[in-house]
């Protein structure tokens, strides 16, 4: 940890200090300004791009007003408190802090005579609008979304959680980017142990820079380096995080990213949608039911089919159509897995083609994947079928993360029951299910509540209820009832 440097008193040699330690003259954006109010010399270093111009020339124009002797017998005070009109003004005796502030935004003023070094946090970011996010869009409900500023993103929160015990915690990670992180939870629900433990997690991340935001963090909470699953849930939308801060979760914000993650997230948290709660109970656990059918047969669909087409005497004679009829030019699997690479192959495109070719892109899918695919002898139309629904299945988890997940174990399935038949898709299954079982999220079992089991939480898994109540949060979470004390 730098040891901390404290102005000195001389004005000179201070501002030299600033100007060198952010290398002014080798950027064109570091703003080095030397102005005289009041009968004082002062310094202001700021970013060009990274601050409000409108309010800092206001802010010039007070001081500019100042006479000489106005300042009286406490400057420091008076400045602060009269003299600079602005909401946001604090001081930093480091001048080492100082002087990394400003290259968050901040402008530093720093002017002769004092000991503290004035932070005036005028700054500003470049931002799009709160739009809907494309991974959770719902037919009614609010259009807004998370973008990629921090304080945009606390302040939608803020709407939708008016609550006094509401806590944002911020915090800097990253040695060389500075990149603003905030722990978002409520504190009188949470388990703030947990708080503790994340916390700490959090300040034990030394890296130069968060390139890929929650991305990088994910990887050292995470701590399993090649696990596939997904541990933390993430979301663009400002009502889904406050819904699971009701709960007791705890929300982690990273400027630069509008994902938002939201810890600690079991495998049934990443088969929620906000389209349940958008519309009547009953219909929330027909929609519910209906996306679990799709996940289960994204994952188990495709290993299933081979085993019963390939193993004889599984089947009885009233099933016996489930079976290709013509096996094509190539190998059941080998079609299982050319036309696996084939979506994904199919899906990197779509991300990087313009939308203007769009259209060409999907008259390629239909002719690699289809009916001309087909009279080739590439592929049977039962596996064009049955491929079909297995990429409705992965389209319809709400989770980008989990369904990519859920697509590697579907290919090893089918490996392993290519391999060794029954046994092996048997084996497989129990392998699969076992280590979900064994994975942890935040020292929380990964698959709860079937394992450990907890019943009342199980069917509020299954089921979508009416809106939550005290009483519906997960018991695993170990949140307060303030209501009750």
């Amino acid at each position: 940890m730098q040891e901390e440097k404290h102005l000195s008193h001389n004005y000179e040699q201070d501002v030299q200090y600033i100007h060198d330690y952010l290398e002014v003259d080798k950027s064109f954006d570091l703003i080095h300004l030397d102005v005289e109010y009041a009968g004082k010399k002062m310094a202001l270093f700021l970013i060009d791009g990274l601050v409000k111009d409108e309010m800092l020339h206001r802010i010039m124009q007070f001081l500019a007003e100042l006479k000489e002797g106005d300042l009286g017998n406490n400057p420091l005070e008076k400045l602060i408190k009269h003299d600079i009109p602005y909401v946001e003004v604090d001081v930093e005796k480091d001048i080492h802090k100082a002087a990394e502030q400003v290259l968050s935004g901040p402008t530093a003023l720093v002017v002769e005579g004092l000991d503290h070094i004035i932070m005036i946090d005028a700054r500003t970011y470049p931002v799009r609008g709160p739009e809907e996010p494309d991974l959770e869009r719902v037919v009614r409900g609010a259009r807004d979304g998370y973008v990629e500023t921090i304080v945009f993103n606390t302040a939608l929160t803020r709407r939708k959680v008016r609550d006094k015990s509401l806590r944002m915690e911020y915090m800097s990670i990253g040695r060389r980017s500075k990149t603003d992180v905030c722990l978002c939870y409520l504190e009188d629900i949470v388990d703030r142990k947990r708080v503790e433990i994340l916390r700490k997690h959090l300040e034990e991340i030394d890296i130069d820079g968060l390139p890929m935001a929650e991305k990088t963090i994910e990887e050292y909470l995470s701590g399993k380096t090649w696990n596939p699953y997904p541990t933390i849930r993430y979301t663009e939308r400002p009502d889904t995080a406050s819904e699971h801060l009701f709960e007791g979760h705890i929300l982690v914000m990273i400027d630069g990213s509008p994902s938002v993650m939201i810890t600690p997230a079991t495998f049934w948290h990443h088969l929620q949608h906000a389209e349940e709660y958008r519309q009547k109970p009953f219909v929330g656990v027909y929609l519910r039911t209906v996306r679990f059918i799709a996940v289960f047969a994204s994952l188990f669909l495709l290993p299933l089919y081979y085993l019963l087409s390939t193993e004889l005497g599984l089947l009885p004679e009233e099933l016996s159509f489930i079976g290709p009829r013509e096996v094509g030019l190539i190998p059941l699997i080998v079609q299982f897995l050319l036309a696996e690479i084939g979506i994904d192959v199919l899906r990197m495109a779509a991300i990087h083609t313009p939308s203007a070719l769009a259209t060409a892109l999907g008259l390629v899918s239909a002719i690699i994947i289809g009916q001309v695919a087909v009279e080739v002898g590439w592929f049977s139309n039962e596996v064009v079928l049955y491929l079909a629904a297995v990429v409705m299945g992965t389209f319809a988890t709400p989770s980008y993360e989990l369904s990519l997940a859920n697509r590697v174990m579907r290919i090893m399935l089918l490996l392993v029951t290519a391999l060794f038949g029954l046994k092996g898709f048997v084996i497989g299954v129990t392998c699969f299910i076992l280590y979900l079982t064994h994975l942890k999220t935040f020292y929380i079992g990964y698959f709860w509540p079937f394992i450990p089991f907890d019943l009342k939480a199980f069917v509020n898994v299954l089921v979508r209820k009416p809106v939550p109540k005290n009483d519906n949060r997960p018991s695993f979470l170990n949140p307060q009832d303030p209501d009750r004390q």
